[in-house]
């Protein structure tokens, strides 16, 4: 029993050691990604084209993402969000109720600077804030009126983001992260402009962290 006894408690001790070690390591010089299943919510009230004529709704788009980060040091770093392109559907929507069909797929690279208020302590859990810029490249835009040509023009905007890492060990964590991302893109129908259309959309990720 007393061999048992000690087992049980030199287990616990090299657990409670290996956990130091592994969290008091989480910091400066850490290179990482972070991957997952995103879920993009555009605002509501997209803007007005056409001089009002029609109302716009993005709907959600949801797709692979991923990311790559440094931490310079314990509690500051950066980290560059990539995706492959998400694909929205649009409705636009006339006084009458009309409804024209319409999809776009963008491209949102991000990159955020980081503070991370429990770097280099020995937490297993590490949340994180970062504030940044984005990039939108829109692609594919698509609408369902013969012979018309819908062009989005790429966009930059500021973003925020908030995330935290549960740490499991040395290399692996359990990630979730949000980021805010001012997207507006001049519309041109056939060349010509019609509106802006307001995309700000909330990017919600949930997924994984891998440290190198």
């Amino acid at each position: 029993m007393s061999k048992k006894i000690l087992f049980v408690a030199g287990l616990g001790v090299a657990m409670l050691t290996s956990t130091q070690v592994m969290a008091s390591s989480y910091g400066a010089g850490d290179m990482f990604t972070r991957f997952g299943i995103a879920r993009i919510d555009p605002k509501s009230n997209n803007g007005d084209l056409v001089h009002g004529a029609l109302e716009t709704d993005v709907k959600t788009g949801r797709g692979f993402a991923f990311t790559l980060g440094y931490r310079f040091t314990d509690k500051l770093g950066i980290e560059l969000l990539a995706a492959a392109p998400f694909k929205h559907d649009v409705a636009l929507t006339d006084s009458s109720n009309n409804t024209i069909g319409a999809s776009v797929k963008h491209l949102p690279p991000t990159l955020t600077a980081q503070y991370y208020p429990l770097g280099g302590t020995d937490s297993p859990v590490q949340p994180y804030a970062g504030v940044g810029f984005n990039y939108t490249r829109f692609s594919s835009e698509e609408i369902d009126i013969s012979g018309a040509s819908l062009d989005l023009k790429s966009s930059w905007g500021a973003a925020g983001q908030l995330g935290v890492d549960l740490v499991i060990n040395d290399n692996w964590a359990l990630n979730a992260a949000a980021w805010y991302l001012d997207i507006d893109s001049e519309a041109r129908l056939n060349g010509d402009k019609i509106g802006t259309v307001h995309i700000d959309p909330l990017v919600i990720m949930a997924g994984a962290s891998f440290r190198f």
